[in-house]
This record gives structure tokens, sequence and C-alpha cells, in this order.
């Protein structure tokens, strides 16, 4: 008979306890902060910076160095101000006796939900250093990735920005040039040439307009992408566009299943791990299904239920995460797909690459290909009329 596992509201704190693992008293007074800058010219703080910040305050506090210390130790060596402020922030408040997760907790903007629990998570089982060195691995990975991603991206955007660009040049500068060639002969051009010599005309002559209206049209489209409907709009493209959808879907897979992962295995609560996994994963659609699951978790039902009726989770993810909730391994088993969707995200990655760059050559090519033509046969044609 299988049983169906029960996911209560309780963390799940560890049989033992790592010894002053995460010590709040400071050893010594607080050092001066005049050196810290005043004028803060463009600094923000970056997910690397809290990544280099995670991974130190792992190794100091393994190392037996208090939080406190080690706050404020990081906060004078650092050259961005931003930073400075918050560690030196961090640090009054846990000098002050508050615990590190309700101290993180109070810059929301900039510690992530992922982050702020499984601190707290590891104030209950005293595996401090520990877990900021997982937090710290996952940021990596996450860094890792979303640079990737953004790689891929950006190669056929520069494409298709030097196409618009070289097609503005030819229009404005070159096809202006045949203009005398071909006056008096309008009647004879083909179709093409005499739209694009009309379109010629225009952007010379109303080139003011052109640019408000590209101005106009950037405005609208970042006003509509911060919208409802425009996160929806664009979320929905993301998973739909034939070159970039299993990119996509590999890295909220990915994404998601690595979150909720690392939170099940420090011992977050069920549907607090599944209530960050929906604000973390990046995706309208993919937030909805894990909010879903957090409902129907939440009147009794098993994750692999819920995720068995969507069609955004693959058969055999949810196979494996029915597997692991019956045998008590769901951290494993979603440590492990994780792992696979990583290694498929690259593998999509390259792929898409691979084809992404012909075809933007070939898209390219044909542009100004077709404006060239459209410029050099009506000339071969009216050179034999002549003759």
């Amino acid at each position: 008979m299988t049983t169906t596992p029960t996911y209560s509201a309780q963390p799940i704190v560890g049989s033992t306890r790592a010894p002053a693992a995460a010590p709040v008293q400071a050893a010594e007074p607080a050092a001066p902060r005049a050196s810290i800058m005043t004028v803060q010219l463009g600094a923000r703080i970056t997910q690397r910076d809290i990544l280099t910040v995670t991974r130190q305050l792992s190794v100091m506090v393994k190392a037996g160095i208090s939080i406190t210390q080690a706050l404020e130790n990081m906060a004078q060596q650092t050259t961005n101000p931003k930073l400075a402020k918050l560690l030196f922030q961090l640090y009054d408040d846990v000098e002050a006796g508050k615990p590190f997760s309700e101290a993180v907790a109070a810059h929301p903007k900039v510690f992530s939900p992922l982050y702020i629990h499984m601190i707290q998570a590891s104030e209950l089982s005293g595996s401090f250093s520990h877990i900021l060195s997982r937090i710290a691995d996952y940021l990596s990975q996450q860094l890792e990735t979303r640079s990737q991603v953004i790689a891929a991206m950006l190669y056929p955007m520069i494409i298709g920005v030097m196409a618009v660009l070289v097609t503005i040049f030819m229009l404005t500068f070159i096809l202006p040039q045949f203009l005398v060639f071909f006056e008096g002969k309008e009647d004879l051009l083909p179709l093409p040439t005499t739209l694009l010599l009309g379109l010629s005309w225009s952007m010379t002559t109303f080139w003011y307009f052109y640019i408000a209206g590209a101005i106009a049209l950037a405005i609208g489209l970042v006003v509509f992408s911060r919208t409802d409907a425009g996160h929806y709009f664009f979320d929905t493209l993301k998973l739909n566009v034939p070159v970039f959808k299993k990119l996509f879907h590999c890295l909220y897979l990915s994404r998601g299943l690595k979150t909720m992962g690392e939170l099940v295995n420090a011992g977050v609560p069920m549907l607090e791990t599944l209530n960050v996994t929906a604000k973390v994963t990046g995706n309208l659609h993919y937030r909805d299904l894990w909010l879903q699951v957090r409902d129907t978790v939440q009147q009794g039902q098993t994750i692999s239920q819920t995720l068995l009726r969507s069609t955004l989770m693959p058969r055999g993810v949810t196979q494996m995460i029915s597997a692991g909730e019956e045998s008590g391994s769901l951290a494993n088993v979603l440590a492990d797909v994780s792992e696979f969707y990583d290694r498929e995200l690259k593998a999509v990655i390259k792929a898409s690459t691979a084809v992404i760059e012909p075809l933007m050559i070939i898209v390219m090519g044909g542009v100004v290909g077709f404006v060239a033509s459209s410029i050099m046969l009506p000339i071969f044609q009216l050179s034999r009329l002549v003759k």
C-alpha cells in the first residue's frame, strides 16, 4: 500500500546542533566608520556582491569568527559604499541582539526569499556555515546560468540591430544618391524599387518623426512590460517562440526545482518552500503552477498529484518527484533533477546558438541583398533601354 506523504507546517530540525555555529556577540568593539564614502556615485549592490559576501561570511564563521566581526571586517574592506552601508546595518542589527535572518529580512530588495528562509532554517538546525556555503553555491550557479542565457540572447540581438542600422544607412545615405538617376523614369521602375524610394524619401525628409516614433515605441514597450498584461504577454511569448521556448522551459524548470531542493534540504517547511519557489521562478505561468501546488498540498494532496495535471512539467520529472515523496528522499530527487536540467539547459543554449547564428546571417544578408537588388536591377534595365 502506497503511503501519502504529509508536509508539516513546522521546520525540520536536525538531530545534532553544530557548536557555536553562529555566535551573535561581537568579540571586539566596532571600529570607526569614517572610511565609508558618503557619495554613492552610481554604486549598487549586485547579486555577485551578495555571492562574495555570503562566501566570505561562510568561511569566516567556519573559522570561528563571530558574525558581527565578520560583517565589520567585510564592511571595512569593500570599495562599494552601498554594500558597506548594508553590511554595517546588518552589523548593528545583529549587535543589538536580532537574529541574522531578521537582519537580512529587513532588506528584501537585496536578499531573496530563498536566502532569508534558508538562513532562518540554519539558525534552527545550527548549520549556519554549511547553509551559507550552500546559498553561495546556489547563487553562483544561478549567476552562471543567467550569463549563459544572456550570451545566447545577445548575439541575435546584436545581429538584428546591425541589420536595422545597415538598412537605415542604405535607405538614407546610399539610395538617395540614385534618385537623380531614376528621376523621370518612375513608371519604368519595379514595385519594390518604387516602395524603397518612397521610404527613403520619407525617412530623409521626415526623419524627426521616425526618431520620435522609435523613442515612443521603446518607451511604450517598457511601460507595457511592467503592467500585468505586459508581463503575462512576454512570459507567454518566451514559452512559445520556436527557437527559444525549450531554452526558457529548461531555465524555469531548473530554477524552480533547484530552489525547491535547496529549501527542502535546509529544512524549510513545505508550504513556505513552495511559496518561495513560486516567487523566484521568474515566469508567471510557472509561478501559478507552484502556487497551485502549494494550495493542493495545503489541502492534503501530494506535490506530484498536482504536477501530473500540468503541461509545464514533464511526465518523467513528476514520476521522479512522486518516487521521492514516497521514499522520503525528495530533497535528493530534486537535486538530481535540477542538475539534469542544468546540463540540459547548457546543451539547449549551444544548440540554439548553432541555429541562430546562420539564421541571423541569412536574414541580414537577405535584407541587404533585397535593398541592393532593388537598386541595381532597375539600373541594368534602364541601361538596356538606353542602348
